[in-house]
């Protein structure tokens, strides 16, 4: 048994040996039923990683244990009593990528944070409780000081994630994010016919870098995220992408609801049905990568994270409560994060319980 939390008011436990969390104190009330959640899913679905020293329940959240779980625990029963916390801060790098995907929205302009921007946003997303940092947009590889900004992330506060459309990697950049200290790296594949996923990226060959950029961090021992954004129109891919990262040995296929452009990609009730069968079978197999969907984690398990658990900093510096929300609340070159996440509360856009991902709907 692990102890993860001791203050006077709440202890936390954790047993390695049956996977499951345990709250005792004033506050295990309100802590308990999101210790429950996460016990339930321990118990019906492996992890990604077991390690020696801790369990990766899934490369969206932190180890079991760790100072960023510490912290995200503490976070949950700040939510209980109504005091939200924004567990994940995004934030888009740059507007540089190698790719030209059709579906990008941040390549125009020129405005693009400096380092210094950078680091101060993520001091303040840590002074407001932030337990997961994720590095986005458009390929954060093409920055210079994209290590020492992973550097910058203290590991006893927050872990740290990165997306890359794989263009760039290289084994030496792979080596410098582990020891920058990246806790997993996320590379988007949209088909398995390399010709369809190098249409959506824009760029020939864009298919053979991803899987190679994946086999690099592998290599290199890094925990890599093989991710999809599906809609309607791709729903039958599911099955051989979930092949493919089986192939690969990545840690976690995650499956990202895409956001539709017209009607035929809206997903349908039997569509998100594919979603959780594929989900809950590869789940309960030992063979194979866990499988990550936002349609359960973020629909009936925990619910929107937009402006509740989420905030995102886009490449400008203007903030909304996640990436596909248009709503922009200040802007951190003006504001402080936490004046911003004021803002973003008290418009009352983030009240209540949302079940499904209100950018589902076509604008």
């Amino acid at each position: 048994m692990t102890q993860l939390i001791r203050t006077a008011a709440l202890t936390v436990d954790f047993s390695k040996e049956r996977h499951e969390l345990l709250a005792k104190g004033a506050l295990s009330r309100v802590v308990q039923p999101v210790l429950d959640r996460m016990n339930d899913r321990l118990r019906v679905e492996k992890p990604a990683m077991v390690r020696e020293m801790d369990v990766v329940a899934t490369t969206w959240l932190p180890p079991i244990p760790s100072g960023p779980f510490k912290r995200l625990i503490l976070n949950e029963a700040k939510m209980a009593i109504g005091r939200p916390v924004p567990q994940t801060v995004s934030i888009e790098v740059t507007r540089e990528c190698g790719c030209r995907c059709d579906h990008c929205n941040i390549g125009e302009g020129e405005e693009e944070l400096e380092g210094k921007d950078i680091e101060r946003v993520i001091d303040e997303a840590l002074d407001l409780g932030a337990c997961i940092i994720t590095f986005t947009e458009g390929d954060p590889l093409l920055r210079e000081d994209i290590f020492d900004l992973i550097a910058h992330v203290d590991p006893e506060l927050a872990v740290t994630n990165l997306f890359t459309p794989g263009i760039e990697m290289t084994p030496d950049i792979a080596r410098r994010l582990k020891n920058a200290g990246l806790y997993n790296l996320l590379v988007g594949i949209y088909s398995t016919d390399s010709n369809e996923h190098d249409r959506v990226r824009g760029v020939e060959g864009a298919f053979e870098k991803a899987i190679s950029a994946i086999r690099c961090a592998l290599n290199e021992g890094l925990m890599v995220t093989m991710t999809t954004h599906v809609t309607s129109k791709g729903i039958n891919q599911l099955p051989d992408l979930y092949d493919l990262a089986k192939d690969l040995g990545v840690h976690e296929f995650s499956i990202w609801e895409g956001i539709p452009r017209d009607a035929d990609d809206i997903l349908s009730q039997i569509d998100r049905e594919k979603i959780m069968r594929l989900y809950q079978k590869a789940n309960s197999s030992r063979d194979g990568p866990r499988v990550f969907a936002s349609t359960f984690f973020e629909g009936q398990m925990m619910g929107c994270m937009a402006g509740r658990r989420w905030q995102h900093v886009a490449v400008d510096g203007s903030v909304r409560g996640c990436p596909y929300l248009k709503e922009s609340y200040g802007n951190v070159l003006d504001l402080p994060l936490k004046e911003i996440w004021k803002r973003m509360r008290a418009s009352g856009d983030f009240d209540g319980f949302e079940g499904s991902c209100p950018a589902q709907e076509l604008s």
